[in-house]
């Protein structure tokens, strides 16, 4: 069995989750591996099916607390986590240890792109910027599911942008941002720029395709056994990320 995704609506983290779960269609599946991780008192997560443009796709929440006295807690704790930490958080998790191979070299390329936008030593990148709980769950849950599907090859269509600016913490900055200009550069990736006001390809997103990425155009003939959809949060025409198992 193979992968093939397909990124006409650009790819995120939780894209790729909600797209893997859809295909496997076991909800439980990322139970254990998550709570293994301790965060429990950091997030809730949540999949739930979702119609766009009606056609059923399942959508993957990470939900973070947001009460008030939590909030400069929740904040401060997160500000410091360096890529150390989030190999320390994924080696603790009960996963198996090709999942944690893959989630920290899905980290590792997102540290290695912030590192040389921010011109900062690889150990002094924080990830609250990339997101740290959510980013830690969305590839920690990526990498469980790819691995509980162990595919022989993996296949990327071209990646599609959006363009303008989206405003973060550190201002306004010009789509595709700076750090999946870095990743699509550094491993040669192709990506297509489209009229879509916004940004739709996360760091995360690029990394994940980065990690994965052979190169390798897909055959000219394919079956294709099952489809998975993943739901994006962005409000394009068709937020969608397609994965389909293929032979």
């Amino acid at each position: 069995m193979n992968l093939y995704f397909e990124c006409n609506s650009g790819i995120s983290g939780d894209m790729s989750v909600g797209a893997l779960l859809d295909l496997i269609d076991n909800e439980n599946i990322l139970d254990n591996a998550l709570s293994s991780m301790k965060l429990d008192n950091e997030f809730q997560y949540k999949i739930t099916k979702k119609m766009v443009n009606a056609i059923s796709t399942t959508d993957f929440d990470v939900i973070l607390p947001l009460h008030n006295h939590h909030e400069h807690h929740h904040e401060h704790h997160h500000e410091h986590r360096n890529l150390d930490d989030v190999n320390k958080i994924i080696d603790k998790a009960n996963i198996n240890q090709n999942a944690k191979t893959l989630a920290k070299k899905i980290f590792r390329i997102v540290a290695e792109a912030e590192s040389k936008v921010h011109n900062k030593d690889l150990s002094e990148v924080h990830f609250h910027e990339v997101g740290a709980i959510d980013s830690i769950v969305d590839i920690v849950s990526f990498a469980v599911l790819y691995d509980y599907l162990n595919p022989n090859k993996t296949y990327f269509s071209t990646l599609t942008e959006g363009q303008g600016t989206i405003t973060c913490q550190h201002g306004a900055l010009s789509v595709p941002v700076p750090a999946v200009c870095e990743i699509v550069s550094k491993y040669k990736i192709p990506i297509k720029i489209t009229n879509n006001e916004g940004e739709m390809i996360t760091p995360t997103g690029a990394a994940i395709v980065a990690a994965l990425y052979t190169g390798e155009q897909l055959p000219a003939k394919i079956i294709i056994e099952k489809v998975g959809y993943g739901r994006g949060k962005r409000p394009y025409k068709n937020p969608i990320l397609r994965v389909m198992e293929i032979n």
